[in-house]
C-alpha cells in the first residue's frame, strides 16, 4: 500500500515538517536522531537541515528514495533504512531522540516498538510523538480507518513507562499535511524525556 501511495509524483504527505515537532524541536539535545516510519522524509529532511544526524526508518522504499531525493533538493544528507518497524531493533541508549510521527502500527507492534524507543534513548534524550486519537475515526480528515491503529494518552502513559512527559495530551488542531491529512483533526502529542542518569 505506502509503495502505490509514495509513487505519485507528488509528496503524499507534502514536504513540510509536522507543526507538533517544529514546535517542539528545541528540545532535542545534541546527537543523532531517529524518524520511525518517516515515509517520505519530510521532518527528517527539515531536521538535518536544523544541523541534526538523522536516520530515518520506513517499510516503504519509494518513499526513502522520495526522502533522499528532497534532502538532495534541499542540499543536505540523511541516512534510510528500509525495514519495517516489526522486524527493526532500536539500539538501546543510541538515540539523542526519537520522532514517531503518525506512525499507526497495529497495537502489539505499537506496544514493543514504544518500549524499544523507551530504551533506544540515550540518558536526557526526548521522544517525540504525534499521532491521531481514536476519535479521529469520525473526523474523516486523515489516518487508518481503525481505532485500534490509533493511539491515546492513557494508553501511551503505560507504553512510554520510564520517561518523563513533558508534554502529554490530546487535543483538537488542524493538520494540513499533503492531500491526506488535510482539515480538523483529534490528535495526541507527547515529548518524553528520558531521565538523566
Amino acid at each position: 500500500m505506502w509503495d502505490e501511495r509514495y509513487s505519485d509524483p507528488e509528496y503524499a504527505y507534502g514536504t513540510a515538517p509536522n507543526d507538533f515537532l517544529v514546535q517542539q524541536a528545541r528540545l532535542i539535545p545534541a546527537g543523532p536522531v531517529l524518524c520511525l516510519a518517516e515515509g517520505e522524509g519530510r521532518n527528517a529532511v527539515w531536521l538535518a537541515e536544523h544541523g541534526h544526524d538523522v536516520t530515518a526508518v520506513d517499510a516503504s522504499r519509494v518513499g526513502l528514495e522520495k526522502a533522499q531525493r528532497l534532502a538532495a533538493t534541499r542540499g543536505t544528507v540523511i541516512e534510510t533504512i528500509c525495514s519495517d518497524l516489526a522486524e527493526y531493533s532500536i539500539a538501546p541508549g543510541a538515540w539523542a531522540a526519537i520522532v514517531s510521527i503518525f506512525a499507526h502500527v497495529p497495537p502489539d507492534l505499537r506496544r514493543a516498538t514504544h518500549r524499544q524507543v523507551v530504551a533506544g534513548l540515550q540518558p536526557g534524550g526526548v521522544l517525540i510523538l504525534e499521532a491521531y486519537t481514536p476519535a479521529q475515526v469520525s473526523y474523516g480528515t486523515g489516518g487508518p480507518p481503525s481505532a485500534e491503529m490509533m493511539m491515546d494518552m492513557a494508553g501511551l502513559r503505560t507504553e512510554l513507562e520510564g520517561l518523563e512527559l513533558v508534554v502529554a495530551c490530546e487535543r483538537e488542531r488542524a493538520v494540513h499535511e499533503g492531500k491526506y491529512h488535510c482539515g480538523l483533526a483529534h490528535v495526541v502529542q507527547v515529548v518524553g524525556r528520558k531521565p538523566a542518569q
